[in-house]
């Protein structure tokens, strides 16, 4: 029954699914609409409304106020995707690709896969997943296996459902700072930052994310279609056949210094001397974006084993930014306009307020997966309901960890209608959007009942 309840939306899905750049138009349009229409902070008609929302939209702090927190996104994004290409984790892969025996282990082990990979880092988790799919569905193919591609590659965006839970989260690790703290202007409410034990490390995340860890590839399993004339082999999708460049034998001393381990290691080193220094002053509990960035380039250094296969691999990682840079400012531009016009402020509010101390944190998380349709940057999402919800959490005494995983949640939840974030993989496996959405909006749902299940509870 579930399996043809998949299908059903799948199908569905595949025939009224826009691109994301469309989707990202579209919402432009809406956003400014509704901002115009409802705006409460905005000036009269007859005193330049219309004017005003476009200032904000096309100003520094409208369409380019993320480039820095964009180039972060990306280098997430890059030095993850050349940890994942490094020989090591290159042949996990291909090993990893050579288990499954049907569509259901298929699902089952990328999801997982990309689960774990996600909890560590949602760039990792976002490329291994990817990777892993198309190498699954590759093997499956040559061993005359037929198996449902999409549902594959939809298990490779898994990391996504659960990458707010670990070390890469960014409100968590945003709130673990002075800055971030003084940023939501609530120093009494949350000092001079917020500990990761309080929000990773929770007891309430461990339950959701544990859980979704467990919940999320026996659900894909289930998916599984059951006869060979629902799936789609992975010969009917344009996939990348690009093979890895061999190894060539350096030729001149040039080509051994650009290809020697010595040179990757004198940019190594420093880098985790310097990630060593700011565990040992600030602990553990204090990682933010810039840290795990550095401890990803140095991981990948030390496993590429020279600079010139780190760049290229690199390189490659590049392509999968272009989504990022490209629609990265309209989602900008598109927070710009609501913070303008005071709609993430009535949304967060509006949820909250027929709340109490034990529904505000289910009904802040439901209001943060509408938002994230319109603005799907856990970050720059953070920025602006952050501060309404804090102050909706101090109301009422709940503490602030759990009213920021509360966002948290709600923000990686929608991720599975918002494919956004899903421009690499589709890149990497060859499918579109619309052929994943609709199993990813199934298990979303599952998703959704255990995030809120936990937030009740705790």
């Amino acid at each position: 029954m579930i399996s043809a309840l998949g299908l059903a939306i799948s199908r569905a899905f595949r025939k009224a699914a826009p691109d994301p750049f469309v989707i990202a138009i579209v919402l432009t349009l809406l956003t400014a609409i509704l901002a115009a229409t409802f705006g409460r902070t905005l000036p009269p008609w007859n005193e330049g409304r219309l004017i005003a929302l476009l200032d904000a939209w096309r100003a520094d702090g409208g369409l380019w106020q993320f480039l820095k927190f964009g180039m972060q996104m990306c280098l997430i994004l890059v030095t993850g995707h050349a940890l994942a290409s490094a020989s090591p984790v290159r042949a996990v892969i291909d090993r990893l690709a050579k288990i499954p025996r049907s569509t259901a282990a298929a699902a089952g082990l990328v999801g997982l896969v990309a689960c774990v990979g996600g909890i560590v880092n949602w760039g990792l988790g976002l490329i291994v997943g990817a990777l892993l799919a198309r190498e699954v569905g590759r093997s499956l193919d040559a061993r005359g296996i037929r198996a449902h591609y999409p549902l594959i590659c939809a298990a490779g965006y898994m990391g996504l459902l659960v990458w707010h839970g670990g070390f890469s989260g960014s409100a968590p690790l945003t709130m673990t700072t002075t800055q971030g703290a003084r940023a939501v202007q609530l120093q009494e409410y949350v000092g001079d930052g917020v500990p990761l034990m309080t929000t990773i490390g929770s007891s309430m995340n461990l339950f959701v994310t544990g859980g979704l860890l467990v919940g999320i590839p026996l659900l894909l399993m289930v998916l599984a279609p059951r006869n060979d004339a629902d799936t789609q082999p992975i010969d009917q999708f344009e996939v990348d056949v690009t093979e890895r460049p061999a190894s060539l034998r350096p030729a001149t001393t040039l080509e051994r210094v650009e290809r020697s381990w010595v040179i990757a290691w004198l940019l190594a080193i420093p880098l985790v001397l310097a990630l060593i220094r700011y565990v040992g002053v600030s602990g553990l509990g204090r990682l933010d974006l810039n840290t795990i960035n550095v401890t990803m380039m140095a991981l990948g250094l030390i496993l590429h084993g020279s600079p010139k296969a780190y760049m290229e691999a690199a390189t490659q990682g590049v392509r999968g930014c272009a989504g990022i840079i490209v629609q990265f400012p309209l989602y900008a531009g598109i927070m710009a306009m609501m913070k303008e016009a005071g709609l993430v402020e009535m949304i967060a509010e509006g949820f909250t307020r027929i709340g109490n101390e034990t529904t505000i944190p289910l009904l802040s998380f439901l209001s943060a997966g509408v938002i994230n349709l319109f603005v799907p940057s856990g970050g720059g999402q953070w920025g602006i309901q952050g501060p309404v919800v804090l102050e909706t959490g101090l109301s009422v005494g709940i503490p602030p960890g759990r009213m920021i995983m509360a966002v948290a949640y709600g923000d990686q939840l929608t991720n599975m209608l918002q494919p956004f974030w899903a421009l690499p993989l589709l890149g990497i496996t060859g499918v579109k959007a619309r052929d994943i959405v609709g199993y990813t909006s199934v298990v979303m749902v599952f998703a959704g009942v255990w995030m809120g299940i936990g937030l009740l509870i705790f």
